[in-house]
């Protein structure tokens, strides 16, 4: 990786400029974290109609979680921006939607083999964007190019159904496009999103508005301009940049025939209350609280590995993470073990080293926001295991960025909030249980139903409680794997819809039914 970065200053300028926003992408993606000069670039981050533009909005400062220093300053989209970037995807829509799903396919699947190409410049610039770290970054990447290489496989085979019916005649269904689609993405995956985003709602033939997360703006524009570079007809993916004004203002336009959001549960009700005013179909990828359940028959280094994924990946800022880990009590000494030597063995510091474990949180904003969380733990009578507090890295270009210990609690109680609500960050709660039924009821005690992990080598034990856990994503002896294959979503607050899988390409559909007399039409005797 540090041999990748060194080409990439050599070249002055890599391939991320050829279209009209060289300043933003080639300069931050070839720029080492340890560079001291000042970053200016420009703001057009808007990507319109094929072409990038700046919003006509406020300006904000996008800051870099490894290190706190301004990344760009982004103009916030308003009324009229949201409006040209809409008028743009519903005048693509009539060419997009009539052509073939071989036709819509061969874009994404082009698309895709263009991210491969590209991915160690994409993951860099997703380390800026996010402060997650680099081996976590390329994963992200190779997960988008599955999603759009997929999406176009599925989109030939986009079809409706034939039905017989007496005297010769039938019907027939037609899978139609619903026209616009304004997805809005979140921060903590800004290019995954994106990508789980677009892929099936193009691959059906809708165009789309997508509005990133104001805290990470930089890659959804990259996406949509490799998107024309590999032959998108221009207004099929629009980017508009924005807070949550202009994504209320996206929600509601009166062209937008759909909404796909990921985000908080809050902010996804409000969605859902707009929508309903206008009868719009929404998918929603909301939070959670998820139980990890470890029973005494776990393999005991499986279970910490499942632990650890559950809970520290892109530091812990990840909606399905089980941070609630429920420990037979019989394992739970020799778990609280192995974990806490693991844990304190991890390697915090700049996200851009392939041997660093886990970078910077989102924004100084949200770290006070899990510090908070941590402390009334604390007095609420939780015992920290190893972690709780923040980390000051020893390199000074570092110091000004958002570091949080990755943290274990124990004597933990499922009434206290640290166990009630979504932290967003690296930390684990240990609760200790006795029995089965116990620990399902447990688990099931959650307004949210994002996901749910389970390990034991008892295999009908493990399907039994699998079946009992009130979770739309589910986990057996593993944990936070999501192959696009297979469709992810939520149950009870944690959202309604799904993303992935042949599920979300036909959630970006209408079914128009046929039905067709070979006769002549009978009278109706009046």
């Amino acid at each position: 990786w540090t041999m990748a970065c060194s080409v990439l200053m050599q070249r002055g300028c890599c391939s991320l400029g050829r279209q009209l926003h060289a300043p933003v992408t080639s300069l931050l993606a070839a720029r080492p974290l340890t560079s001291s000069e000042p970053i200016h670039v420009d703001s057009r981050l808007n990507f319109v109609h094929g072409q990038s533009s700046a919003g006509s909005g406020s300006l904000v400062e996008v800051r870099e979680p490894a290190t706190g220093r301004k990344l760009v300053g982004l103009r916030i989209s308003n009324a009229s921006d949201t409006d040209s970037a809409v008028q743009s995807a519903s005048s693509a829509f009539e060419g997009w939607s009539q052509l073939s799903g071989t036709e819509r396919g061969r874009h994404l699947i082009a698309l895709g083999h263009s991210i491969r190409k590209r991915r160690e410049e994409i993951a860099h610039l997703e380390v800026r964007d996010t402060g997650k770290v680099i081996s976590e970054a390329l994963v992200d990447i190779d997960s988008s190019a599955d999603c759009l290489e997929y999406y176009g496989g599925l989109a030939a085979g986009l079809a409706g159904q034939h039905f017989q019916l007496p005297g010769g005649n039938f019907a027939y269904t037609r899978r139609e496009p619903l026209g616009v689609v304004g997805s809005i993405g979140a921060w903590n995956f800004p290019f995954q999103t994106c990508s789980w985003k677009i892929a099936p709602a193009l691959a059906a033939g809708n165009t789309v508005v997508y509005k990133p997360s104001p805290l990470a703006p930089l890659t959804a524009h990259l996406l949509a301009e490799m998107a024309v570079e590999a032959g998108f007809p221009a207004g099929v993916f629009n980017v508009i940049q924005g807070d949550g004004v202009t994504g209320t203002t996206l929600v509601c336009h009166h062209r937008v025939a759909k909404v796909s959001f990921t985000g908080s549960c809050p902010t996804g009700a409000a969605i859902m209350e707009n929508c309903g005013a206008q009868i719009k179909p929404v998918t929603l990828e909301l939070g959670g609280k998820s139980p990890l359940i470890l029973f005494e028959d776990a393999d005991l280094e499986n279970a910490v590995n499942g632990a650890l994924l559950a809970n520290f990946l892109t530091q812990g800022e990840v909606c399905s993470n089980g941070t609630r880990v429920y420990v037979h009590h019989s394992l739970k000494d020799p778990f609280l073990r192995a974990c806490k030597a693991r844990v304190e063995a991890m390697r915090l510091g700049d996200p851009l080293l392939p041997d660093t474990h886990m970078g910077a949180v989102i924004s100084a904003e949200h770290g006070d926001k899990i510090m908070g969380f941590v402390e009334r733990a604390k007095k609420d009578g939780a015992n920290v295991v190893c972690g709780g507090g923040r980390h000051t890295p020893s390199e000074a270009h570092l110091q000004g960025g958002h570091y949080i210990q990755p943290t274990i609690l124990d004597n933990v109680r499922d009434d206290m909030e640290i166990v009630r609500e979504e932290v967003f960050g690296p930390v684990m709660c240990v609760l200790p249980f006795s029995g089965e039924a116990e620990v399902v009821e447990l688990a099931n005690r959650t307004p949210y139903g994002l996901a749910a992990g389970v390990y034991t080598k008892d295999i009908q034990r493990g399907h039994r409680v699998v079946a009992k856990l009130q979770a739309g994503t589910c986990f057996l002896n593993t944990y936070n794997m999501y192959p696009v294959e297979s469709p992810f979503g939520g149950y009870k607050r944690s959202g309604i819809g799904r993303e992935n899988g042949p599920d979300a390409l036909l959630q970006f559909t209408q079914v128009k039914s046929v039905f067709v007399e070979m006769g002549d039409t009978p009278s109706p005797g009046f």
